[in-house]
């Protein structure tokens, strides 16, 4: 995997070649506390919801219908999200690409997040 990009000095976002990024590593710095035992360490998961914002509708309806709280939704420039909160607080990220073209051609508009109106 190579760096796609950096945001902040502290996210690289790191891509096998075929997506803008297949993997994000948030560094949370010497201040913040240990991990207790039995604690979670996992704080955020991306699954790809389909190909169209009108399926990433479908899938935030059907979370909305089944009780859970979306929590955000996104405009990534190369993807667009909804978020919700497992039980565990692990923010969960329902996402569907845009056209490849926007990371290939600018590799920092990873790293970007805009309020998305569905």
């Amino acid at each position: 995997m190579r760096e796609a990009v950096r945001y902040e000095d502290r996210i690289p976002f790191l891509t096998a070649g075929e997506k803008h990024h297949d993997l994000a590593l948030e560094e949370v710095g010497a201040e913040a506390p240990g991990l207790a035992p039995n604690s979670v360490g996992l704080v955020h998961l991306a699954f790809k919801a389909g190909d169209s914002l009108k399926e990433l509708r479908g899938a935030r309806d059907r979370l909305r219908a089944a009780g859970y709280a979306v929590t955000k939704a996104k405009d990534h420039a190369v993807s667009q999200s909804v978020y919700l909160d497992d039980p565990d607080g692990i923010a969960i990220e329902l996402y569907v690409d845009a056209d490849p073209r926007v990371w290939r051609d600018n590799p920092a508009a990873v790293a970007t997040g805009t309020p998305l109106a569905l």
